[in-house]
């Protein structure tokens, strides 16, 4: 008993010890954020550890627009939104139907292609961001935020589907047979029967798109350049472009658009969890 409790105690010790550590590496990026968000402009580069006179005056001047970065604050946001939003119900819907069709349908290459698509990702993201700007260009949708919602459901495509065929593939067939027995078509198949069950993995591969397309910098960069059209995300980029940038603001800001996937991840969580490991379904 000694040496099964002192090996449980050594055990804990070396998960405290790894923990720990990254545990605080975590939070220091997150509590410096915190810090200058509601630092006075004068104290936000002090260095001290809590400013002498906290304010919440930042978050009034981002919300108001009352600075020259951030005066296309909440369209910059609503821009962000309704990217975000549309590249997870368009990557949802895309996925999910070819999930359908590969695993319980077996079209005939179905498998083929999946592993084709798949096989993109041997190319890094960064790589193919000139490639994409050549390609919306030639159809004409340069500044048009559908090209970055295209480019973004393009990338965010193939791992979904494999995702959602994964947790497929572990529905019991004898459900589908019983249906078809009953006279069901393909599509209330589709309805009825395969859409109540993925559910956990639907929600985990919808979230994961939009919060894909939300955190996405390179491409939006490349493809929006109009000040209306850009996300948040590369409208914070403007900050850095000043030789005395108001740091106290561009935290304050990046805090604010870190609040909603942070939400939804903590909201999706237990999905998250189930769904992404393509085993979230008991037979």
């Amino acid at each position: 008993m000694k040496r099964v409790t002192w090996k449980t105690v050594t055990t804990e010790a070396k998960l405290l010890l790894i923990g720990i550590p990254v545990l605080l590496w975590t939070l220091i990026p997150i509590y410096h954020m915190v810090l200058f968000a509601i630092s006075p402009r004068d104290q936000a580069t002090s260095g001290r550890l809590w400013p002498k006179n906290p304010t919440l005056d930042n978050f009034a001047f981002v919300f108001g627009q009352k600075h020259f970065y951030l005066e296309h604050f909440w369209t910059q946001l609503g821009n962000s939104l309704i990217i975000a939003v549309t590249v997870g119900a368009l990557t949802l819907g895309i996925s999910t139907a070819a999930a359908f069709a590969i695993s319980r349908l077996k079209v005939r290459g179905g498998r083929t292609v999946m592993n084709l698509a798949l096989f993109t990702y041997f190319i890094p993201a960064a790589f193919l961001a000139v490639p994409m700007y050549k390609t919306m260009g030639n159809y004409g949708l340069l500044n048009s935020q559908w090209a970055l919602i295209l480019a973004m459901v393009t990338i965010a495509s193939p791992y979904c589907i494999w995702v959602l065929k994964q947790a497929s593939d572990k529905l019991p067939f004898e459900l589908d047979e019983a249906a078809r027995m009953d006279g069901a078509t393909a599509l209330q198949l589709f309805r009825l029967v395969y859409l109540p069950l993925m559910v956990p993995s639907l929600v985990a591969v919808g979230t994961y798109a939009l919060l894909l397309a939300w955190n996405e910098y390179l491409y939006a960069f490349l493809l929006l350049s109009n000040d209306t059209s850009v996300t948040l995300a590369v409208a914070l980029g403007n900050f850095l472009s000043a030789d005395d940038s108001p740091w106290e603001l561009l935290m304050t800001t990046g805090l604010i658009y870190a609040m909603p996937p942070a939400a939804i991840y903590y909201t999706f969580k237990r999905y998250m969890v189930s769904g992404l490991t393509a085993g979230a379904v008991k037979s």
